[in-house]
């Protein structure tokens, strides 16, 4: 049976909810660095760049790819056209429905240090056939589908944990190229750095590299232009400190980094999608 080029299952405000794309010629993603729903990414085929926080991956047909919630992350093109792709999004409510001990093993696979998992023949025959299931009754939706579907999703999920948790780190999965290493190393020194006056000039000094190679390597490696990067980072930092503190909105602008109020409040719309004030509230009891 043939799939369609483009199936999904549910919305992003569901517990769970999947996409599967079948893409061709050249693709990277433009949107949606962060979210609150922990995701699980295989490639079924084709080639792509995974940036994950601070590195990047390249990932090949048989990866399983695991992002946790609220984690910066993007795909981009490799270079090499076609792909295709499934992507299982969890959110912290799916967990609900299991025991507490159910739900810590599902869950382990999201609070673990490993973000690639590099499949051999049997366990890529394994997950293949789950998914392929469940698209095949996302795509149908013949009667009781849903049973099918849900079951899916968690076995997928165990799948992922017992992996993650019975293997240890693989040598494939450090393995980089010097280029892609290079990008990882300027990748965390933004993250260690921040809160400092960052520019792609004074980058290229520290890591001997032309403003120019720079800023064009690191977006192909990372899927993020450097002032994007910067940006996010600092983004990221500034919800925490608008969970975790009380500390009034312009000093939480000058600690993530931001030298320029009016600067922070549109960075922090264009990542989170809403005002520092609205992010705020949400975590704010009333009363």
């Amino acid at each position: 049976m043939n799939l369609s080029s483009t199936l999904r299952y549910g919305d992003p405000h569901d517990p769970f909810y999947v996409e599967y794309n079948r893409r061709k010629g050249h693709y990277s993603m433009v949107s949606d660095h962060m979210h609150g729903q922990h995701e699980l990414y295989y490639l079924l085929g084709g080639e792509r760049f995974y940036f994950i926080k601070d590195r990047a991956y390249q990932v090949q047909p048989g990866d399983l790819v695991i992002i946790p919630g609220d984690e910066v992350h993007k795909t981009s093109d490799t270079g090499v056209p076609n792909h295709e792709r499934v992507v299982l999004y969890y959110d912290e409510r799916y967990f609900a429905q299991f025991g507490e001990a159910e739900a810590e093993l599902l869950r382990s696979p999201f609070l673990g240090a490993r973000r690639l998992l590099r499949l051999d023949a049997p366990e890529r025959l394994r997950i293949e056939q789950l998914l392929y299931g469940m698209l095949r009754e996302i795509q149908d939706r013949p009667p009781g589908s849903e049973l099918p579907i849900r079951h899916a999703a968690a076995e997928v999920l165990l799948f992922a944990a017992r992996h993650a948790l019975g293997a240890e780190a693989e040598a494939a999965e450090e393995e980089s190229s010097p280029t892609a290493a290079k990008m990882t190393e300027v990748a965390r020194y933004i993250a260690a750095n921040f809160r400092e006056p960052i520019t792609l000039d004074k980058l290229g000094s520290r890591f001997y590299l032309s403003p120019s190679y720079l800023s064009r390597t690191f977006k192909r490696c990372t899927g993020f232009g450097i002032a994007e990067y910067v940006g996010i980072t600092r983004v990221k930092e500034a919800q925490r400190l608008l969970r975790e503190t009380d500390a009034r909105i312009t000093e939480v602008s000058e600690e993530a980094g931001f030298d320029n109020f009016s600067h922070f409040e549109k960075v922090f719309k264009t990542f989170a999608r809403m005002t520092p004030r609205s992010y705020r509230a949400q975590f704010r009891r009333p009363g």
